[in-house]
């Protein structure tokens, strides 16, 4: 097993419709005014920035991220990353119910020399930290929605 590779899924319940979810996600240089982990984004260019993040754990993750695929139709988001973490992530939203089901799914592996040398001893903390804050993103992004 490669302990430096993760999968995650989260599936967020958000309280408006598709298209208004979509526009919010689609903006990832405003996503620091929502998702207080995602603390900096800077474009470089229409497809490409780099972002910085930090959650609960004392340190902060950096990469750059390259739009792949952008489709307001089939309602997909999805970026390839690269830096302290190489991979990809990618939205997928669906209706559900009232509002809109936006299901996240990364496949990534780790650089960032700390991580890698905690590899196997704090996986578990690792892994509760995303959990954390794709709990606090999915919080964020519900009380932005319904301010807007």
């Amino acid at each position: 097993m490669d302990w430096t590779h993760y999968r995650f899924l989260s599936l967020w319940a958000l309280p408006a419709p598709p298209a208004a979810v979509y526009t919010a996600l689609e903006r990832a240089e405003d996503y620091p005014r929502w998702w207080r982990q995602v603390r900096e984004v800077k474009r470089i260019d229409d497809t490409t920035g780099v972002i910085r993040i930090r959650s609960l754990l004392p340190y902060d993750m950096t990469f750059t991220a390259h739009e792949v695929r952008r489709d307001p139709v089939a309602g997909v988001l999805e970026i390839r990353m690269s830096g302290d973490i190489d991979g990809w992530a990618r939205w997928t939203l669906t209706a559900g119910g009232p509002g809109t089901l936006a299901r996240y799914e990364q496949v990534v592996d780790v650089n960032k020399p700390l991580l890698r040398r905690f590899a196997v001893a704090g996986r578990p903390v690792f892994r509760a930290n995303h959990r954390l804050m794709m709990r606090a993103g999915r919080r964020g992004l519900a009380g932005y929605l319904q301010a807007v």
